[in-house]
């Protein structure tokens, strides 16, 4: 592929290009999309205000690359997780479980409680549908997140079939978002709550 006054094709150019990457995605995390401008990710990468334009043809694709990383951070993470629970001699139990399923939905970040990091994860998750050159992305990185759900419950010996896991991660939205319309401090504990009580094999 021909060069393009975008690409990183050298060691140099690759390290600034991953390091802006960095910069947009911890941006996203802590401030949403309008955190992520030119000059608040040149700043937070300690790089020149060009680098930006120069590494990155826009603005949204310099988004899309954050939100990338930050999800597939998450992926990694998770993959992990699972890799390390296939060794076990014994399943999950049900409240180990819901924690590992809620750090897949709402971040190991909300594990600390509180508000603002499943407030900010559900605005980018609502602003991500404003963003059309996001769909594609997004629809990826959430069916790659179903399997990984899938995984787990199976993991768990409590296997669910896609529709039980969508009605699932329903639930988990729901009352989420009912807790951040009623400014609940802590709205994983209400989905705790919410999936415990709706856990396959229950009620």
């Amino acid at each position: 592929m021909a060069e393009t006054r975008h690409s990183a094709s050298t060691p140099k150019g690759e390290r600034r290009r991953h390091a802006l990457i960095e910069a947009a995605a911890a941006l996203l995390a802590e401030g949403g999309f309008d955190a992520i401008r030119h000059r608040a990710v040149a700043e937070r990468a300690e790089l020149p205000l060009a680098s930006t334009t120069y590494y990155f043809s826009s603005l949204d694709e310099l988004v899309a690359a954050a939100v990338e990383h930050g999800s597939r951070a998450e992926l990694n993470a998770a993959r992990q997780c699972l890799d390390d629970l296939a060794g076990r001699d014994h399943p999950l139990c049900a409240d180990d479980l819901v924690e590992l399923v809620l750090d897949l939905l709402l971040g190991r970040l909300s594990r600390d409680g509180g508000l603002e990091p499943v407030l900010l994860r559900y605005e980018r998750l609502v602003g991500s549908a404003r963003r059309p050159f996001l769909t594609d992305l997004m629809r990826g990185l959430g069916e790659e997140l179903m399997v990984l759900l899938t995984e787990l419950f199976a993991h768990s010996g409590t296997p669910v079939d896609r529709p039980r896991l969508d009605v699932l991660v329903a639930l988990v939205d729901g009352a989420v978002v009912n807790a951040l319309i009623e400014s609940n401090p802590d709205p994983r504990d209400a989905a705790r709550r919410m999936l415990r009580a709706n856990l396959p094999g229950r009620g």
